[in-house]
C-alpha cells in the first residue's frame, strides 16, 4: 500500500476489547497496513492495555439515554476530526453519526452484529403494539440513514434481511494453544462450561437448573452477568447452588481470560441450552466455534439450524431446552461415553481449524477494504 489509509472504528456500546471489533477487525486491518483508530469507551477500572491500535476514549454513561445523546455526540466530534478514509461503526445508535460522516471522498461501513428488528420484537417488557411500532420506526430510521453506507454482516442469515450486505462472519481466530492441547490425557471432568454474556435469552434460567437436573455435574459461567440475574440463578439452583460458579458478575471478562479457562479443566462439554427465540433460532452462535476450537463437544438446544449444524460436523448433542429428562440423558451420554465425547470435540476442532475460522473472513475483510479505499 503506497499511501497508508486511515480507518476509524466506532462504538459507544461495546467493550473496547470486544472480540469482533478489536481482536479481529481492528487487528487484521492494522496488520494489513492500515492506520487504525478505535473510538470506544474506556476499559473498566481504567485497565487500558498497550496496543498497536490507537484508542480514543469516549465517556462512559450509566444512563442509556445519556449515552445515546452525549456519547454519540462525543464520538462524532472525535471521529470527524480524524478525516478518515473509512469509518466503520458498530451500534445502531451511531447511524446518525455515520450519516453525518459520509462524504464523497470516504466510505462508511455499518457493521450489523444483531438482527435488531427481531430483537425488538422479543422485548416482552414492551406490549406488542409498542414493539411493532418501535420495530417499524427502527426499520425506517435504519433505511434512511444507511442509504449511502456499506453494510457488513456478522451472520449468514442477515443476508436475507440486507441483500446488499457483505458477509464478514464472526468466526473465531484459531487458538494454536487449543489446537495443540490434548484432551486424551486424563478423564473428562463432571464440569459444563458456558462462556460469554449471561442473560435470560441465552439460557441463564435453564442452565441454572442443571445442578437440579443432574446431581453429578457443576456448571461454570465465564462472562458478564448482572448481579440481580446471578442472585436469581443461585435461587433457582437452591441447595445445589454450590455447583454453579459464576465468574464475571457485573464485569466484562477479557478474551484472553476466557481462553485461559478453556484449558483450566478437562470440560465435559460447552453448553448453549437456550430457550426458543426468533433471533437465536436462526443464527450459528459464535460460542459454538469457540467450543469447537477448544475441542469441546457442544450441548445445545435442538433448534433446526443448530441441530443441522451440530449433525453436519458431528460435534455434539442437541436437546429440547424444556425437557429436563433429555438434558439429563445427554449429560449421562457424555459422561458414560468419554471416547465419543472426545471424538465429537476433535471433529469440531478439525472443522474450525480447517475452514470455520477468522483467517478466511480476514482475507475477505482486507479484500473488501481494498475495494472501498481504491474508489477514494
Amino acid at each position: 500500500m503506497s499511501t497508508q489509509k486511515r480507518v476509524v472504528h466506532l462504538t459507544t456500546v461495546h467493550h473496547p476489547y470486544d472480540p469482533r471489533i478489536y481482536h479481529k477487525e481492528c487487528k487484521s486491518l492494522k496488520n494489513a497496513g492500515y492506520d487504525v483508530t478505535l473510538i470506544a469507551r474506556e476499559a473498566e477500572n481504567g485497565a487500558q492495555k498497550e496496543s498497536p491500535i490507537s484508542h480514543i476514549p469516549v465517556k462512559t454513561y450509566k444512563s442509556r439515554l445519556k449515552r445515546m445523546i452525549f456519547g454519540t455526540m462525543d464520538a462524532y466530534k472525535k471521529a470527524k476530526a480524524l478525516d478518515a478514509d473509512v469509518y466503520h461503526f458498530h451500534d445502531p445508535e451511531l447511524l446518525p453519526v455515520g450519516w453525518l460522516l459520509k462524504k464523497k471522498h470516504n466510505a462508511v461501513v455499518y457493521d450489523i452484529h444483531e438482527d435488531y428488528i427481531t430483537s425488538i420484537m422479543q422485548k416482552e417488557y414492551l406490549n406488542k403494539p409498542i414493539r411493532k411500532l418501535t420495530a417499524a420506526a427502527y426499520k425506517y430510521i435504519e433505511k434512511f440513514f444507511s442509504r449511502k453506507m456499506e453494510l457488513c454482516l456478522a451472520e449468514k442469515y442477515y443476508k436475507d434481511i440486507y441483500p446488499s450486505g457483505y458477509c464478514i462472519l464472526n468466526y473465531p481466530t484459531v487458538n494454536q494453544t487449543f489446537v495443540q492441547h490434548e484432551r486424551n490425557h486424563g478423564p473428562l471432568e463432571d464440569k459444563l462450561l458456558y462462556t460469554g454474556n449471561v442473560s435470560y435469552v441465552r439460557g441463564a434460567q435453564i442452565h441454572a437448573k442443571i445442578p437440579l437436573v443432574h446431581d453429578q455435574v457443576s456448571v461454570h459461567f465465564v462472562g458478564k452477568c448482572p448481579s440481580d440475574l446471578a442472585e436469581e440463578m443461585y435461587d433457582i439452583a437452591g441447595d445445589q447452588k454450590d455447583r454453579l460458579e459464576l465468574e464475571g458478575i457485573d464485569r466484562f471478562i477479557e478474551k484472553g481470560d476466557i481462553e485461559a479457562r478453556y484449558l483450566g479443566h478437562n470440560w465435559l462439554a460447552g453448553i448453549a441450552v437456550f430457550p426458543p427465540t426468533e433471533h437465536y433460532k436462526k443464527k450459528e452462535l459464535t460460542k459454538f466455534f469457540e467450543y469447537m476450537n477448544a475441542g469441546l463437544p457442544i450441548l445445545c438446544s435442538n433448534f433446526p439450524v443448530w441441530k443441522n449444524f451440530v449433525e453436519k460436523y458431528d460435534c455434539g448433542l442437541t436437546v429440547d431446552p424444556y425437557d429436563e429428562l433429555k438434558i439429563r440423558e445427554a449429560i449421562d451420554y457424555l459422561r458414560n461415553n468419554p471416547d465419543d465425547a472426545k471424538r465429537m470435540g476433535e471433529n469440531g476442532k478439525k472443522a474450525v481449524t480447517g475452514k470455520l475460522n477468522w483467517h478466511a473472513e480476514e482475507e475477505k475483510l482486507i479484500e473488501w477494504y481494498g475495494q472501498l479505499t481504491a474508489k477514494r
